[in-house]
């Protein structure tokens, strides 16, 4: 069986942000796996705030386009997103927002959600470590008729969770990604 390619999208552009620091190791368990692996930023896909009206005045802007066209070129998607006030972040809820409306010709509107697996992780300073968010990530992801597998991965304590390499100090939290980077690549596989 050929091996997936997966993309990594972090959910945040903030300089030193711990979930950026994550999607990094992530990205090169994946690459430890011998996988294809893309990891993007946000940063080069600028939206406007979802408004329909300006979508019916518009259309969907490129920038949705091309992401929804890079998320469709892999099998696999990890979304790595901070905890904004116990919620998904603006920046990831707008994205996931404007996606959702790119519909091409050969394609029903949002399947370039349903076609492929998604898992999530999140890194917080709290001792819950993004669940918060990754729960209502999930209920977004899935009402777009997407694919999240099961597990997640949470990081608590982010801010004393890296070494000074940006890797994952404790073996437990490293163990907890690299699962769920093997159940991505798995389930990936499966529905290639």
């Amino acid at each position: 069986m050929s091996a997936p390619k997966i993309l990594v999208i972090p959910g945040s552009l903030r300089t030193g942000s711990h979930n950026v620091k994550l999607a990094a190791v992530a990205a090169y368990e994946f690459a430890q796996a011998g996988v294809d692996i893309t990891r993007i930023s946000l940063a080069d896909f600028p939206l406007p705030i979802y408004d329909g009206d300006l979508q019916a005045k518009s259309g969907v802007p490129k920038h949705a386009i091309n992401l929804k066209r890079m998320i469709g070129a892999h099998h696999g998607v990890l979304i790595v997103s901070p905890e904004y006030n116990a919620s998904v972040p603006p920046l990831l809820k707008n994205a996931i927002d404007w996606v959702s409306r790119v519909q091409d010709p050969h394609e029903a509107r949002g399947d370039v959600f349903r076609n492929r697996a998604f898992a999530l992780a999140g890194a917080s300073q709290s001792r819950l470590g993004a669940a918060r968010a990754l729960q209502a990530l999930r209920l977004i992801l899935t009402s777009c008729h997407a694919n999240v597998i099961a597990s997640q991965f949470t990081l608590a304590f982010a801010d004393q969770a890296y070494d000074d390499m940006d890797r994952l100090k404790t073996q437990a939290d490293s163990d907890g990604l690299k699962e769920l980077v093997r159940q991505l690549i798995d389930i990936s596989q499966r529905m290639m």
